[in-house]
């Protein structure tokens, strides 16, 4: 059978393009707009919860449903992508989770709102990946930490954005003119992307290889490295995703704040998150130049400085000292992003960036932005939200551990690829 459509594999261009920023940044805004659409949900949810009369554990599940989602159908849409245009899939993919957005504005029941949350998850399904693979095209190699972290911190942006202006919105006009203006914001930047993208500026022209799909499982997921790899960048996002979900309710619950206030709040802890992975990504470009395998001793660094402060917060009282520490592990614990992009593209052909970034997303979101919000509601509807928060140390500790045996097998595979090179 055919394998993944395949864009010529070589290091991409020599220098950064004016179309190639052009590129990233409907690409970033698209993303944006993907997570505005995930994040409007957190913003509003005290209203839903209490119109509805949910637990902590349903409200969670129509964000993991939309996680879920995006993890079992990243791999099958990314390899449709690559088969039929990514520009097109794209596009096709951003209108849907914009319909689907408007559509929970008529949601009228806790079934109804999941259906819709589930179809934005179909929609979201395999842009991350997609996206990221059409931004490193047109970009040189050597960026590539830089690239996937800055791209990826448009998740963040997006769910700042969604959790500000979906909190402000839902205080003055209620909560379905919230999910109404986020869906339609989606749709114009669906509408504007395929004037200013083009496809067959993108590199050569794709070529459709007899592939075994054995041989593409091998280069996807068959080595250690790529495990241990996946399994670090997933688990720790189990941090990003419950704290994306609950910080609203903390704020509310817990501090006294006002539904808008808790949005703003919200957004500044996600905006620290946010330049974080950017920072993060840089570094580890700056640091990782003269010594790539460097690159996974700093993602342990990342994680165990992220456990330390996570347990610190939450082993503290509500208060000043607590939001501190909780905004110091939020500015590293997505470092991981630039770190886990990085090596799995320089440990994968990039004919299959499309589908090996897919199987990142779907680490991502299967073993940390779905469960995340899931097993801390259930937690929080048992034992209470500040005793479910004392749990976030865990998936870091887990996510360094990962890393300090995919480290060794890093090295070695980058040493053996310089000495091809140098042949």
């Amino acid at each position: 059978m055919a394998g993944p459509v395949v864009i010529d594999d070589t290091p991409g261009p020599a220098r950064a393009s004016a179309f190639g920023w052009a590129v990233f940044a409907l690409s970033f805004g698209l993303l944006m707009s993907d997570h505005m659409a995930r994040q409007v949900l957190a913003a509003v949810g005290p209203q839903i919860k209490t119109e509805w009369s949910l637990s902590d554990a349903e409200l969670a599940s129509l964000s993991s449903v939309v996680a879920l989602a995006v993890g079992l159908l990243t791999l099958p849409l990314s390899y449709l992508a690559d088969r039929f245009g990514r520009v097109k899939s794209l596009v096709a993919m951003a209108m849907l989770w914009s319909l689907a957005t408007l559509a929970g504005a008529w949601a009228q029941d806790y079934p109804q709102m999941l259906v819709a949350r589930l179809l934005v998850g179909v929609g979201e399904a395999a842009y991350g990946s997609v996206g990221i693979a059409v931004v490193l095209a047109v970009f040189p190699v050597h960026m590539r930490a830089t690239l996937s972290a800055s791209f990826l911190a448009g998740s963040i942006f997006g769910q700042m954005v969604g959790v500000t202006l979906g909190a402000q919105i839902a205080a003055l006009h209620g909560w379905r003119t919230a999910f109404a203006a986020i869906g339609l914001f989606g749709l114009v930047l669906a509408l504007i992307y395929p004037l200013v993208v083009r496809g067959d500026r993108l590199g050569a022209a794709p070529a459709r290889p007899k592939q075994d799909w054995g041989e593409l499982a091998r280069l996807l997921i068959g080595r250690p490295l790529l495990q241990l790899t996946y399994f670090a960048g997933g688990i720790q996002l189990f941090c990003t995703g419950t704290l994306a979900v609950f910080l609203p309710i903390l704020l509310t619950r817990h501090y006294g704040m006002a539904l808008a206030t808790a949005g703003r709040t919200t957004a500044v802890f996600l905006l620290i998150c946010a330049v974080g992975m950017i920072a993060c990504g840089m570094l580890v470009d700056r640091l990782s130049r003269s010594n790539p395998t460097s690159t996974p001793r700093i993602s342990v660094l990342f994680s165990l400085l992220s456990a330390a402060l996570f347990a610190g917060a939450f082993l503290s009282p509500p208060g000043a000292v607590q939001l501190a520490l909780i905004g110091g592990a939020l500015l590293v614990v997505a470092g991981i992003t630039g770190v886990t992009g990085s090596m799995i593209a320089n440990a994968t052909p990039r004919a299959i960036h499309s589908s090996s970034m897919a199987v990142l997303a779907l680490a991502y979101n299967l073993l940390g932005l779905a469960p995340g919000p899931v097993v801390t509601g259930w937690l929080s509807d048992n034992y209470g939200l500040l005793t479910a928060l004392k749990f976030l140390p865990v998936p870091c500790l887990l996510s360094a551990l990962a890393m300090i045996f995919a480290g060794r097998r890093y090295a070695a595979e980058m040493a053996e690829k310089a000495a091809k090179a140098n042949l």
